[in-house]
């Protein structure tokens, strides 16, 4: 529901904005505020777990999630829509880190592999279904069915959830940390923001990159902060475990680039090659098939090859074909589109699998909120900062190509956005270099 949510509806701008008799910009402060929500809350989930118990939160935020969706789904302007949309960040900010905290405490390490593969998959694909499955619904329906859909498999859910989900709690009472929340919120919030400011056409983009530094500025004193408080919100302790340490710095970058992807693709279809929405969502598809066709042999692939050979060389590849992206024009054959972009759903399915799982392997027990908070916290950030990478490289490319701020984006426009993403692909690799090469071991079997 939640990633969802979260990429089906900027297809749906365009008829909300002609209900709402307003633009679809304008619609864009309802994303925005559920983007800060997320940033504002996902710090507490941790600690929010520890003290009332995993089922009673993720239960909770189940229910909240659904209300809010309800909430979009009757909506009238955009100021309701824009409430609605800040309780619904406010309930993915803890169903989905709970959710994922729940899975880690209670699997072994001897399935936790198969069990990250698992949760992983609705992540990678939602970004690739989202939009011609909003498309679809905007166009036969109505956009309030995108939320209000959200009910029935919401009822389904909670049943499971009362059935099969323990109620987990931490193992020490510890006071919330206030400050760090805060430290926390704005710095994600002022990063995250400023970047989709400096991003968008129209705005002066040193308005945004200002508030990105700001927002770096404020997580230097969060990290020191955190480093001298007793019980910190964020636990920076975890950055000392070298294979969590990897998956959230040198991660964070791979997701950058990974992540503009799903954001310069459907352009480049539509604007680049002229076609529609609809057809643009059915080459899309040729990724959704290679992530969860991947999801097959992630195990297996990692139980032979290891975490750091796998995560070198599925980034290259990675970062090789999201620059070939670039390269395709509608002179291309179809057959030749299509492998591309299946490629790239197959190596960006195994990198975030690869780091999803590789980041709880050597994580004690008694660090495990702690570093499902930081690793959840930075996911998010990175997410959100590859959508806005695309499109300021696209803006950036643009501008080198001497067009005008309102000019339609070219074919050379996307091929620098695209190259781009896949050179800060390729740096991360960097990173991955100094991982041990026994690294995550212990979750293979035999070894």
């Amino acid at each position: 529901m939640e990633y969802l949510d979260t990429t089906i509806i900027a297809t749906a701008l365009p008829q909300m904005a002609r209900v709402f008799a307003t633009s679809p910009n304008a619609l864009s402060l309802g994303m925005s505020a559920y983007m800060i929500a997320l940033a504002i809350f996902i710090p507490a989930s941790g600690w929010v777990a520890d003290r009332f118990g995993s089922r009673t939160v993720f239960f909770s935020a189940i229910v909240m999630f659904t209300v809010a969706s309800v909430l979009c789904g009757l909506s009238n302007n955009v100021v309701e829509f824009t409430a609605a949309r800040v309780l619904q960040g406010m309930g993915g900010a803890l169903m989905v880190p709970v959710g994922r905290l729940i899975v880690v405490r209670s699997a072994d390490k001897s399935r936790l592999m198969q069990a990250i593969s698992t949760i992983t998959w609705p992540g990678i694909v939602a970004p690739v279904v989202g939009p011609p499955l909003g498309g679809f619904i905007t166009t036969y329906a109505s956009w309030r069915w995108i939320f209000l859909l959200n009910v029935p498999v919401c009822l389904v859910v909670l049943c499971a959830v009362c059935a099969w989900v323990p109620n987990l709690r931490g193992e020490q009472r510890r006071p919330l940390d206030l400050a760090g929340l805060a430290l926390s919120g704005l710095t994600l919030t002022s990063i995250l923001y400023g970047a989709d400011l400096a991003s968008q056409p129209g705005t002066n983009p040193l308005v945004g990159l200002s508030l990105v530094a700001l927002g770096i500025a404020i997580g230097v004193v969060a990290f020191r902060h955190a480093r001298g408080h007793a019980h910190p919100l964020i636990d920076i302790a975890t950055l000392k475990i070298p294979t969590f340490s990897v998956t959230v710095v040198t991660g964070s970058i791979t997701r950058i680039g990974i992540g503009a992807v799903p954001y310069l693709m459907p352009l480049l279809f539509q604007i680049g090659f002229g076609l529609s929405a609809f057809h643009s969502g059915l080459l899309l598809l040729a990724s959704a098939v290679g992530n969860l066709g991947m999801k097959a042999m992630t195990t297996s692939i990692l139980q032979r090859y290891g975490f750091k050979r796998v995560a070198i060389i599925d980034c290259a590849i990675c970062g090789i074909f999201t620059i070939a992206c670039g390269l395709l024009t509608p002179a291309v054959p179809l057959a030749w589109t299509l492998f591309v972009v299946l490629i790239y759903g197959i190596t960006r399915s195994m990198q975030f699998s690869n780091m999803a799982t590789l980041a709880y392997a050597d994580v004690p027990s008694p660090q495990m909120s702690a570093a499902n908070t930081l690793w959840n916290a930075s996911a998010q950030m990175a997410t959100g900062l590859g959508i806005a990478f695309g499109a300021l490289a696209l803006r950036a490319a643009s501008a080198l190509n001497g067009e005008g701020a309102h000019h339609a984006f070219t074919l050379s426009d996307f091929r620098l956005a695209f190259l781009s993403a896949g050179l800060l692909t390729l740096v991360s690799i960097w990173g991955y270099l100094g991982l041990a090469s026994n690294a995550g071991d212990k979750l293979r079997t035999g070894h």
